[in-house]
């Protein structure tokens, strides 16, 4: 189908609600990336929110129909979708949607970033005691996210980092967010309440496979400001933070090398 057409009925509860989960991942040369680990975090989210989703086949022969029919650029970006269907009862609705990268992203793979933290509105840790938040889980209701990206850009930046009232680094709105000391890389660990990025927990694996050092810890908004270099990672983007709260950061001398390994 086209992107374009009508698809969902008026009353979906993705669309009312944002009751749903999904998945974005990036596909280059026909090759979907890091898709497995993709699907399992699929099933987790969707486990968090009581969602029965597709069977595994399923998902493998839609993105197969959707690689074959695609006519873009070599490089794009593929979206599992599935809400929990009809307000009345039914069926879950299912997709994948295919979609060209945009400008500002690619831009901000070469040029960087500027960053504000704004504060999440709750401590770290309360995924654990309250599963009923879905932190972690990657649902459709992404307005929190969106708001705060509308913020930062009001204040002159191009994103957000969430921050715990604890003082605690979550994440981006929607990235997650690596620091590096020297040849030492540091991610928060998704206990404090963060969607367990698989870019990042590749990154880190094959960084020290690189002879890098690498650690899921805690960090703070003073870590990320002594820091001899910050990133932005998803799927689609490893973007280096250039200023942060105003403050501009440095330039990390193996940029082009950590490129390399968050892309590969």
């Amino acid at each position: 189908m086209d992107a374009r057409a009508p698809f969902l009925r008026a009353d979906d509860v993705g669309a009312l609600r944002g009751d749903g989960v999904f998945e974005r991942f990036l596909v280059r040369a026909g090759e979907p990336r890091h898709f497995e680990d993709h699907l399992a975090r699929l099933a987790r989210s969707a486990r968090q929110v009581g969602l029965a989703v597709p069977k595994e086949a399923s998902w493998r022969e839609a993105v197969g129909t959707a690689i074959a029919a695609w006519q873009g650029n070599d490089e794009w970006e593929m979206r599992l979708v599935c809400t929990a269907g009809p307000e009345e009862g039914g069926q879950p609705t299912a997709y994948v949607l295919g979609q060209q990268l945009t400008e500002a992203l690619l831009r901000q793979r070469v040029e960087g970033v500027a960053v504000v933290t704004l504060s999440r509105g709750m401590v770290s840790g309360l995924g654990a005691q309250c599963p009923w938040l879905l932190l972690g889980a990657k649902t459709l209701s992404y307005s929190v996210n969106l708001a705060a990206r509308r913020w930062a850009k009001e204040q002159g930046a191009d994103d957000a980092i969430f921050v715990g009232t604890d003082g605690l680094v979550w994440e981006a709105t929607t990235s997650a967010v690596v620091a590096a000391y020297g040849r030492r890389l540091v991610s928060p660990p998704s206990a404090v309440g963060i969607l367990d990025s698989v870019t990042v927990s590749a990154l880190l694996r094959d960084a020290v496979r690189a002879g890098w050092g690498a650690a899921r810890e805690n960090l703070t908004v003073a870590d990320l400001l002594s820091a001899d270099g910050v990133w932005l990672s998803s799927s689609l983007r490893f973007a280096a933070v250039n200023a942060l709260d105003g403050k501009t950061l440095p330039a990390h001398p193996a940029q082009e090398e950590l490129a390399a390994l968050a892309t590969r």
